[in-house]
């Protein structure tokens, strides 16, 4: 790249410790400061990770005219608005999933990325995996005949009674925070949307689901299931069942966690080789260079997050209801 994307975290959360080695292992990248609601916090995070800049308020991150990216991580529930004002300062914004908590708000983003020219893109980093690719390759070839049938898992124990996704207000709830991953894998395989959906939630006292089961019905006949949960041990399972065989993915989503996938044909098992990048969000920071530089379409568009939302609202529906939605 001849410019190099200078980038800001948009909080101290978690996940920026997936975030900062790969945004300074890609090349054409930096990172140049961290804003929190505290100042001190601000300067001992900065001070722990090296960054160059503290803010003591995110209005103050989003006001520097040096910094090209801006790294959403915030609690759900904040992500529309962060967005936008990120957008609305000219800011280019990576926001982790799920993007939004309506299709209202999703659209109010794209409306913002329009408005202001800037490239918004929901943090699915698996997409940009070679794992993930090569499975899109394989599907394309038809090395397991039509797909009929999708089944995935991804639980884990949440722990902390104070974490954000037990809260309501937050947007909390494991459909929000795990279901989203096999619902847009599910689309990146079917290259769409299904046609109903039943979704059941097993509630906290406070109205979030700790964990969720969700069947997809697709206009072909093909079918997906997951189940995703806060209370059980970590799991992460994708199988996707075709006509002539079968491959399945331990950890789709982190595959470092667990041992790569593998094609089952003809009564053979054969593992999918596929190589780990040093580090493992890296992809999903050059792809967001490429995007803001021009030089490559979005690997997530917009449109497709909306998509992704849609069925998630709709699970939610239908679990509140009991019954199937159309989409």
């Amino acid at each position: 790249m001849a410019k190099t994307l200078t980038w800001g975290l948009l909080s101290t959360a978690r996940i920026n410790r997936r975030l900062i080695p790969a945004i300074r292992s890609a090349r054409g990248h930096r990172l140049r400061a961290v804003a929190s609601r505290e100042l001190e916090h601000a300067k001992n995070y900065a001070r722990e990770w090296s960054i160059p800049i503290p803010y003591g308020s995110y209005e103050q991150l989003l006001s520097d005219p040096e910094i090209d990216i801006i790294y959403n991580p915030l609690p759900n529930n904040l992500h529309m608005e962060w967005c936008v004002r990120a957008a609305e300062t000219g800011k280019h914004v990576l926001c982790e999933k799920p993007l939004a908590l309506s299709l209202q708000e999703v659209d109010t983003i794209i409306a913002a990325a329009n408005e202001h020219q800037v490239v918004i893109a929901e943090a699915f980093m698996y997409r940009s995996l070679e794992c993930t690719l090569k499975l899109q390759e394989l599907l394309k070839a038809g090395v397991i005949g039509e797909v009929r049938h999708i089944n995935s898992v991804y639980t884990v124990q949440l722990g902390r009674p104070d974490n954000f996704r037990w809260r309501p207000e937050n947007g909390g709830g494991s459909l929000w925070d795990l279901g989203c991953y096999p619902v847009s894998y599910a689309r990146l395989i079917m290259g769409g949307n299904p046609v109903e959906v039943y979704g059941v939630a097993d509630n906290t006292h406070l109205g979030v689901d700790r964990a969720f089961t969700c069947l997809l019905a697709y206009a072909n006949g093909t079918t997906a299931r997951f189940f995703t949960g806060f209370e059980l041990p970590y799991s992460s399972r994708l199988e996707i069942q075709g006509t002539l065989g079968t491959i399945i993915f331990d950890s789709p989503v982190i595959p470092e966690k667990t041992r790569p996938p593998v094609l089952v044909k003809d009564g053979r098992v054969e593992k999918i080789s596929t190589p780990l990048p040093r580090e493992l969000y890296m992809g999903e920071v050059e792809d967001m260079g490429r995007a803001v530089l021009k030089q490559a379409e979005q690997r997530l568009r917009l449109q497709e997050s909306r998509e992704i939302n849609q069925v998630l609202v709709a699970l939610y529906e239908s679990a509140k209801m009991g019954a199937p939605i159309r989409l």
